[in-house]
C-alpha cells in the first residue's frame, strides 16, 4: 500500500458527480490512504447531499471550518471535485467576505506540502481568491476556459496537468487518471514533504 499514513480531503456539496466520488471513496483507501469528505455543515452534526446524475445521497459529518492549522497539515492532499460542488461551496452570505470554502482552499494553497487537486468545474472555487492560480499551468472543463484565463492561469490542453503541488484534470470522467497522478505524487515523497515538480513524471521539472 503506497499511501499508508497519508490522509486525503475531498470537499463535498450537492450536485456532485457520483462515479467520481465513488471512485475516490474506494481507490485512495485501496492504496492505504485515509479519505475524509469535508463540507460546510452550517452548525449541524451532518449534512446529506445529493448527486447530480442519479440523486444519490451522500452524508458528510466533517466540516472544513473545524480544520485548524495543525489538522490541515495532516492532509497530504485536498481535492475539489467536479459537478456543481465548487459553485455551491463558493456561496457567501456576506459579499464583503470570501466564502469559507475558498478560505480553506487558500490555506491549502499556502502549504506546498499539500497536493491540491482540482478537476473539471472545481476551479470555480479558486475564483474568489485573487491570484491563487496566477501563472499556474492547469486544465479545466472547456466551459471554464475564460474563467481560468481571467484568473491568470495558463491553460494546457491535456487531460491531466501537474504543476508542482497542483494537479488538475479536464472532466469528472478523467477522475481515474487524476487520482492516479495524485497517488503517484504522494507515493514519491514522505508525508509532509513539498510536492515534487513535474507534469509527466514526479521526477521531471515542469516549465513555468
Amino acid at each position: 500500500m503506497r499511501l499508508t499514513g497519508h490522509k486525503i480531503a475531498v470537499l463535498m456539496e450537492s450536485d456532485f458527480y457520483e462515479p467520481e466520488i465513488l471512485y475516490y471513496r474506494h481507490r485512495f483507501p485501496e492504496e492505504g490512504a485515509e479519505i475524509h469528505f469535508l463540507s460546510r455543515l452550517w452548525g449541524e452534526p451532518r449534512q446529506t447531499f445529493t448527486g447530480h446524475e442519479h440523486r444519490m445521497p451522500f452524508t458528510v459529518t466533517q466540516s472544513f471550518e473545524d480544520v485548524d492549522e495543525f489538522a490541515l497539515k495532516e492532509f497530504s492532499a485536498v481535492i475539489v471535485p467536479s459537478g456543481m460542488v465548487a459553485d455551491r461551496l463558493r456561496y457567501t452570505e456576506d459579499p464583503r467576505r470570501l466564502p469559507p470554502a475558498a478560505l480553506f482552499l487558500r490555506r491549502a494553497f499556502a502549504d506546498p506540502a499539500i497536493v491540491k487537486g482540482i478537476i473539471c468545474h472545481g476551479m470555480w472555487l479558486a475564483a474568489p481568491v485573487a491570484g491563487m492560480v496566477r501563472d499556474r499551468r492547469a486544465v479545466v472543463h472547456n466551459n471554464l476556459l475564460g474563467d481560468l484565463r481571467n484568473m491568470g492561469g495558463v491553460y494546457v490542453d491535456e487531460d491531466v496537468v501537474v504543476d508542482d503541488d497542483l494537479v488538475t484534470a479536464r472532466t469528472g470522467d478523467h477522475c481515474h487518471l487524476f487520482a492516479r497522478r495524485i497517488i503517484d505524487l504522494l507515493a514519491a515523497r514522505p508525508h509532509g514533504s513539498p510536492a515534487l515538480r513535474g507534469n509527466d513524471s514526479p521526477a521531471v521539472a515542469a516549465p513555468r
